[in-house]
């Protein structure tokens, strides 16, 4: 190779070498922006998923006793049937003590998040908020569509309705 050559190499790559290098940062700085972005995906990402998990969370304490309070929930019931045959005969010592222990049964699993569902006699029948055990003739005109009879409460559990009330409807 002549002298000339050489020299004509060098220019060459002098030339070229700043070219290397701004397409070398170009592509530095392509690369970091697509770092930020997966960075940024990625916190977005996670923080979605705390809010999930804590959510999920809060909903597992607020019904994880929920298995407990359903398995108590007949004994609820014999407590109104027991009270309902105790007014029959007038006992008024054995009706104080079971009411003593059926309020203390029900502040109880109120404090754990129970609320009955609100439901009387003589209410419009809803499908979405009963549960219709039998259907009667309605003595009355008036009572056609309506809840006749109550067999058993309905309850709740924070706002999920764990056990719809059981009641009996005129046609």
């Amino acid at each position: 190779m002549t002298k000339k050559a050489t020299k004509q190499k060098a220019k060459e790559k002098d030339q070229k070498g700043p070219e290397v290098e701004i397409s070398v940062e170009d592509q530095l700085k392509e690369e970091l922006a697509q770092e930020k972005d997966k960075f940024l995906r990625l916190f977005a990402e996670f923080e979605n998923y705390k809010r999930r998990t804590s959510k999920e969370r809060v909903e597992l304490f607020s019904t994880a006793s929920q298995d407990v309070i359903q398995a108590l929930l007949p004994v609820l019931d014999d407590f109104d049937r027991a009270m309902l045959e105790i007014s029959k005969h007038k006992e008024s010592e054995l009706s104080k003590g079971v009411q003593l222990i059926q309020n203390k049964l029900n502040n109880t699993l109120q404090q754990k998040g129970l609320s009955i569902i609100a439901v009387q006699k003589g209410d419009d029948f809803n499908a979405d908020d009963h549960e219709a055990v039998t259907q009667i003739p309605a003595p009355t005109e008036d009572l056609k569509g309506k809840v006749i009879d109550i067999i058993e409460q309905g309850y709740k559990l924070g706002e999920k309705v764990i056990r719809f009330p059981k009641v009996v409807i005129g046609q």
